[in-house]
């Protein structure tokens, strides 16, 4: 990459610029106009919900080296900032480590990080077992059909999360509720705005909550650790953060669970080698995250300068998507990317993003779900989808991909 640029170099004009996101024939199909994006390695498109003219990139190199330059940025405060919808105010004020750069994204992260280590959350696991379980419980306990993805997808990681964070179970579906509005890609920009304002006016008592009475949660360390170091920060800091790790913490793990078990349940002979060897659980978590690949298109950045890529030029100011699906099906990486394979066991893909913004929870994320696919088919071993699985309504246009439910018969 480099900063030139020349005239020859302008961006073709609007009209010639596609609509994007675009829909997957299939759940574990990149879109038919990957073909020809990927050829380009850089296409401009113009996002459906905002109108905004932005880059898209293609290319697993190419988007690990973007991810790690300096010339790029996750700042949300951008005008050209890539949102799918016109963002309100919020959206471009109220973020975490997520949408910062630099010291502030660092200084800020540190706060969540120590939960979120390896060796902290190995020591979630019996607890993560127990939850498994008693979800599972829950499921059998229902006459059959039931919707696994609203009885047992959602409610694991929800349950995870809030542990974690500290907030009461009975406070689950206002989250479910509100995750589902800011993320799900069929709300209007006033539902969303509701949202963000009823979550951040919950998260605010509850910070009132831990001042008074802390606990052994991530949001009472997190203000122990301010007042220790002496660091100014407002309750503002403190609710983002919480924002981000409750959406983080169970849309994603819970549309991963969904669409995971969906695909072992259409590749028979995958979900068999599983049941024979149980110690492919690992390796069939690290497919699973990049066949399925949910953050397709939730890795938004903005360019600080003129970036050069291929002979094309990405100008200051413009906003980028890296999408990872289109990354994660290439074949120098991955042969027969096409193919799930739960032994090839690769940890190269991009499922859980690059570079300082490598996603926080993803040592979390990969035991939840290696708990999940190691019990799920060992107490469900007749589990089986109850309409064909394309007939199941999918979230086309979401900010993390899934399926609106998952009906299932036993």
């Amino acid at each position: 990459m480099t900063t030139s640029a020349t005239e020859a170099d302008t961006p073709a004009p609007a009209a010639e610029a596609k609509t994007f996101p675009y829909a997957r024939t299939c759940p574990f199909t990149p879109p038919a106009e990957y073909a020809e994006m990927i050829g380009k390695d850089v296409s401009q498109v113009t996002l459906t919900g905002s109108g905004l003219r932005i880059w898209t990139v293609t290319g697993y190199q190419t988007i690990k080296t973007l991810l790690t330059d300096p010339r790029v940025s996750a700042s949300r405060k951008h005008a050209n900032f890539p949102f799918y919808f016109i963002a309100p105010p919020e959206y471009r004020t109220e973020t975490s480590f997520i949408g910062y750069d630099g010291k502030e994204h660092s200084s800020t992260r540190r706060k969540a990080a120590l939960t979120f280590t390896n060796r902290q959350v190995q020591r979630l696991r019996p607890r993560i077992e127990e939850i498994v379980d008693d979800h599972l419980d829950k499921l059998l306990a229902l006459q059959p059909p039931a919707d696994f993805h609203r009885v047992f997808s959602l409610a694991v990681p929800m349950t995870v999360i809030c542990e974690l964070l500290g907030i009461p179970q009975d406070q689950h579906d206002f989250f479910i509720k509100h995750g589902t509005a800011l993320l799900g890609g069929h709300s209007s920009t006033e539902e969303r705005q509701a949202a963000i304002v009823e979550v951040n006016a919950y998260i605010r008592e509850l910070i009132q909550l831990k001042r008074r009475e802390p606990g052994e949660d991530l949001l009472s360390r997190a203000m122990a650790d301010y007042a220790e170091s002496g660091e100014e920060y407002t309750d503002r800091d403190l609710f983002n953060m919480v924002r981000l790790l409750m959406n983080g913490g169970h849309e994603t793990t819970a549309s991963q669970i969904s669409l995971g078990t969906a695909c072992l349940l259409e590749n028979p002979d995958q979900l068999e080698l599983l049941l024979n060897d149980p110690s492919l659980v690992k390796p069939a978590v690290e497919e699973l995250v990049r066949y399925a690949t949910i953050g397709d298109t939730a890795v938004p950045r903005v360019a600080l300068a003129d970036i050069e890529i291929g002979g094309q030029v990405i100008r200051k100011g413009d906003g980028i998507l890296c999408l990872g699906l289109a990354a994660n099906r290439d074949p120098e990486v991955f042969p027969e990317p096409e193919k799930l394979d739960i032994t090839r066991g690769s940890r190269k893909h991009l499922g859980f993003g690059h570079g300082v913004h490598h996603c926080i929870g993803a040592d979390l994320a990969r035991l939840e779900l290696e708990i999940v696919w190691s019990k799920l088919f060992q107490r469900v071993p007749t589990l089986k989808l109850a309409k064909p699985f394309l007939e199941i309504p999918r979230k086309e246009g979401a900010v993390i991909y899934g399926l609106w439910e998952l009906p299932v018969v036993w």
